[in-house]
């Protein structure tokens, strides 16, 4: 970790806007803390954490650092595992954030000339609005499309002539099969996928660029932090790229709470500089990744790895990859609502046993129930979202 002399000034002037917020919820927090005392890396580390579980806590405005008159704009998490945790949002924070994700798009290869279409969610959920700003300000064209609706999404896709489909990538999979089923793969003119909000391998990757054609890019977001656009992977498809002069990242490890080596893999904890509405000082994501070194691409922001979700039970990666080593397998979907509820896809009969044991073995004591295998996929909820994640991994 390195935090120089320009980014203790930001934290320093961070600290006192979050002291000086009548009744905030970061006063007692940072109570007996004089910002001027904060000049060093270890005076950095000495501040207090935030979690998941302080942001349910404040439900529903009590992250707020702005009066209610500067709040423009909320979204919030699904509320799966408790409270949703809401973020209000300023002018200028909609703003720094339509730039940020302008710099992500332009970081995968996005130009003016591009037609994106958005086959995300919108309404509370960050990513679909983070896109279309994010778009908008980079000049290309934005198709905001919006989740499901399969046959109007390849309709769009080709009269519209997107070139880059926004999408988990559970959902940009679908979309390659049915086309691949009606005959449209050549219709298409997409060229690239930007692929995010929930775990994806990289077989799933492989299946989708054969499947489209196109090339993939890993974008990384968090409601909490603004939302889709804090991290991107460019043409080397090594790590992601992040915005780095916006926000101070750690790699910690999560039993000492200490910075881990560049090159080890730890807890992302991340620290908005700048934003007005709901600033974090040092939130432990729950995300594991670490930082890797400059990019070939001759990018100047810090890079890190793929990042995976970790708790006290196995990850979604090792999930992911017990399924799909299962021959025949095709695709799986699941659903949470105390009972993981998983449906397949296989190219024959009599993977029952199969799935049941494997999802048993990385998921001891969770309830489980095998809805069928065959088709009829397509109601269910995207194989581990990121709400499901949260409901599995998060304390």
């Amino acid at each position: 970790m390195r935090v120089h002399e320009e980014t203790l000034a930001h934290v320093r002037a961070l600290v006192a806007r979050l002291q000086a917020v009548p009744n905030g919820f970061y006063v007692s927090r940072l109570a007996g803390i004089h910002p001027e005392d904060i000049r060093t890396e270890e005076d950095f580390l000495s501040l207090p954490f935030t979690d998941k579980n302080d942001l349910r806590s404040a439900y529903p405005l009590g992250l707020a650092a702005v009066p209610p008159r500067e709040i423009v704009r909320v979204h919030a998490s699904s509320g799966t595992t408790g409270a949703p945790v809401v973020i209000p949002y300023t002018k200028k924070d909609i703003a720094d954030w339509a730039d940020m994700m302008a710099r992500s798009l332009a970081i995968a290869g996005v130009g003016p000339d591009d037609r994106l279409q958005i086959a995300t969610g919108f309404g509370m959920w960050t990513a679909g609005s983070g896109f279309q700003t994010g778009i908008e300000r980079l000049g290309a064209m934005a198709i905001p499309a919006g989740p499901g609706n399969t046959a109007r999404q390849l309709r769009f896709l080709i009269d519209m002539e997107a070139t880059v489909l926004c999408a988990t990538a559970s959902y940009a999979l679908q979309l390659g099969e049915e086309a691949q089923k009606r005959g449209l793969l050549d219709q298409l003119r997409l060229k690239k996928a930007i692929i995010g909000a929930e775990h994806w391998t990289q077989k799933t990757g492989e299946q989708i660029a054969n499947l489209l054609g196109v090339e993939i890019y890993d974008m990384y977001g968090l409601t909490e932090i603004y939302g889709p656009g804090t991290g991107v992977s460019c043409a080397e498809h090594d790590g992601m790229h992040m915005l780095d002069e916006m926000l101070l990242y750690e790699v910690i490890d999560p039993h000492t709470l200490r910075p881990v080596p560049d090159g080890e893999t730890g807890e992302l904890v991340i620290t908005t500089l700048f934003k007005e509405g709901a600033p974090l000082l040092r939130y432990r994501t729950g995300d594991y990744t670490r930082f890797l070194p400059p990019c070939p691409c001759g990018g100047v922001t810090r890079r890190i790895d793929r990042v995976s979700r970790r708790g006290e039970g196995p990850s979604m990666e090792k999930l992911d990859e017990a399924l799909f080593r299962l021959p025949g397998l095709v695709d799986c979907r699941a659903e949470f609502d105390g009972v993981l509820k998983i449906s397949a896809r296989a190219l024959e009969p009599g993977l029952e046993g199969d799935i049941e044991r494997a999802v048993s073995a990385c998921f001891p004591g969770l309830p489980v129930k095998l809805i069928g295998v065959g088709e009829g996929m397509e109601d269910l909820r995207p194989f581990m979202p990121q709400e499901f994640a949260a409901a599995l991994f998060q304390s």
